[in-house]
């Protein structure tokens, strides 16, 4: 009876499998390395204000995360699987945001990331603000938990809405350490690219035509979102 009864408790035991943790993982990377409004909003604080700026701002994009991951386990993704149109206009919205991005750095005298306007110093509580509004508003990270993540959830391995927390947390842990990476860098490359015109104008077509080419793809994708558990 013992003997029988081993395999089922290792599985209850692992949750989550080893593969869902490396697929969230590299979609995480991924996403978060392609440039959007988190990345955009980080790197022109932390230029602008400095480091702390930053790291108050990905403070708020944090929590934007964490706000996300908790609304998809405890319904919106079956919320948007059940009402198919109201994802899509959330997607579309999405894709016009990130379309108007493109335009305002490809535009003739667009400015890159790297090198923004001067603006007035925010407080830390603006700051903080600011950040979660840019995530929430994020259509990368409404994708992310609504129709990738749930993907990896395995019912058949049972605590389906723990499974979600936990591919979620390996998301989120990917995601801000990259995004501190890049808090803590932007100085420093905003520095490099302004010794190099032709870096920074190439870096900045690079950018708008990434940011272009993602509002295409997510405007034309006919996924349907996932109900997390499902």
């Amino acid at each position: 009876m013992v003997v029988a009864d081993m395999p089922a408790t290792r599985k209850a035991d692992r949750v989550v499998t080893i593969s869902s943790v490396l697929a969230v993982s590299a979609v995480a990377l991924g996403m978060v390395l392609t440039p959007g409004p988190n990345m955009m909003y980080l790197v022109s604080r932390s230029i602008t204000q400095g480091r702390r700026a930053g790291i108050v701002s990905l403070g708020g994009v944090a929590l934007g995360f964490l706000i996300y991951l908790t609304a998809t386990n405890l319904g919106l993704s079956v919320l948007f699987a059940a009402v198919p149109e109201l994802y899509l206009a959330i997607k579309l919205a999405g894709a016009g945001y990130l379309g108007w991005l493109a335009w305002k750095t490809l535009k003739p005298g667009g400015m890159s990331v790297f090198d923004p306007q001067p603006v007035a110093p925010d407080s830390p509580g603006r700051l903080f603000t600011m950040g979660l509004l840019t995530n929430l508003l994020n259509p990368k990270a409404a994708i992310l938990y609504v129709s990738l993540i749930p993907q990896f959830v395995r019912p058949e391995e049972g605590h389906a809405i723990v499974q979600g927390f936990l591919l979620g947390g390996v998301q989120m842990t990917v995601s801000l350490a990259v995004n501190l990476a890049i808090v803590l860098a932007a100085g420093t490359i905003a520095v490099f690219l302004a010794r190099r015109p032709s870096w920074l104008r190439a870096q900045r077509y690079l950018m708008g035509t990434v940011l272009g080419v993602i509002a295409v793809k997510l405007a034309t994708d006919r996924a349907r979102p996932i109900a997390a558990g499902a």
